[in-house]
């Protein structure tokens, strides 16, 4: 039996990877460096640091890591409060709705910094629906290592066996499993040229979930 979800937050979510991209690229554009798309698609589930930290390492990059973030994150900053047609992905709120209504304890575990997390739970007013928000910039490496969903398994009322992550991308899912958590891959339109198949199971809409179906779930004889 299933008693807390653990949600990845971009893809899963809310699509903000467009807005991550261009603020990527115009900062990419700024540094003068090339980043192809294959390349650019190796960083999701990755979080910002750790991208950072790969770039400067390839390219000899004078900024600090920090000042590299920043950075990124005004251009960020300026198109997410820009971009009036930024929505939850379709479904996602119902389900979440429903999760909480059924007293499942939702975890947010996300490679986003903690500003972006916040920017995000207050224009959607998602917050008061997860016990915890756990930001990929307080760990030292990224998904695919699996110290995010670990810890947020040490945060949830159930053991580990009876926690689910829901992932997007190929890093994610792989870490959700690296931490022997039940994983559902979401085969989100929006994270281009991500492997799903370590997943225990994939979805290509939220309608095929609701609380009564996760709840149900045995994660135990999947993982036998």
């Amino acid at each position: 039996m299933i008693r807390t979800v653990i949600f990845d937050m971009d893809g899963v979510i809310v699509d903000t990877e467009p807005v991550h991209r261009y603020a990527f690229y115009r900062h990419f554009e700024e540094l003068g460096i090339h980043v192809s798309d294959e390349e650019y698609a190796t960083f999701t589930g990755c979080s910002t640091k750790n991208v950072y930290q790969q770039l400067k390492d390839k390219h000899g990059l004078a900024p600090d890591v920090d000042t590299l973030m920043l950075s990124k994150r005004e251009f960020f900053n300026r198109a997410f409060d820009e971009k009036a047609d930024l929505d939850l992905l379709d479904g996602v709120r119902t389900l979440i709705e429903d999760l909480h209504q059924h007293g499942i304890q939702l975890i947010l575990a996300s490679s986003a910094s903690k500003a972006t997390i916040d920017r995000v739970m207050r224009r959607f007013a998602l917050g008061p629906y997860f016990t915890h928000l756990i930001s990929g910039e307080d760990f030292p490496r990224s998904k695919p290592d699996p110290a995010i969903f670990e810890h947020a398994a040490s945060l949830s009322v159930a053991p580990k066996q009876e926690c689910l992550v829901i992932e997007d991308s190929a890093n994610g899912v792989a870490a959700a499993k690296a931490a022997g958590v039940y994983c559902i891959g979401y085969n989100s339109e929006h994270s281009k040229l991500q492997d799903l198949s370590l997943a225990d199971q994939v979805i290509n809409h939220f309608a095929e979930l609701n609380a009564e179906k996760i709840a149900a779930i045995d994660s135990v004889a999947a993982a036998k």
